[in-house]
């Protein structure tokens, strides 16, 4: 089922239409995202252990110390938050939306979300998740099926056409 939104009508994520015309987008569908984000919870499993496990494990091993319990956590959520950032404000699209052809664009015009508005809908995603997922199931009442956290921080997922093959 397709679904168009004046916003996501605006949004003109491709320079594929004739100048002066914008190509409507489709916002993407609810599977789609939640696939891309189990993708992506596998993804951010190298990440950590690439920038959380090795750095703890030469601490603890190599001079045995113990960060405290509330610094991991600080430390986890600013190495993800510099991921999703990063890929958020540089292409709209982290590893996994890239291979689901979504990106995220800003609901009010289309083009990539500001960094503010990016670290705003990162730091939604917690609760959002973590609260029993209620900010996802947020997506079944919604009129345009965004989760609560895109809602919120004003920003959407749409989804790209498939790439034309030469």
């Amino acid at each position: 089922m397709k679904r168009n939104s004046p916003r996501a009508a605006a949004a003109s994520p491709e320079p594929a239409a004739p100048r002066g015309e914008r190509t409507p987008v489709e916002l993407a569908g609810l599977r789609r995202r939640l696939a891309s984000m189990l993708y992506e919870s596998m993804l951010l499993l190298g990440v950590l252990a690439l920038t959380f496990l090795v750095p703890y494990l030469m601490l603890g091993v190599g001079f045995e110390i113990v960060p405290p319990g509330w610094f991991a956590w600080l430390h986890i959520f600013v190495v993800l938050g510099a991921y999703f950032v990063w890929y958020w404000r540089r292409h709209g699209q982290t590893l996994a939306m890239q291979t689901w052809r979504l990106k995220l664009v800003d609901a009010r015009d289309g083009h990539h979300p500001a960094t503010a508005r990016c670290w705003l809908r990162y730091a939604l995603c917690w609760p959002s998740v973590l609260l029993f997922g209620i900010g996802l199931l947020w997506a079944l009442i919604d009129r345009d099926r965004q989760f609560l956290h895109d809602r919120l921080s004003g920003t959407c997922i749409v989804l790209l056409p498939p790439a034309v093959k030469t």
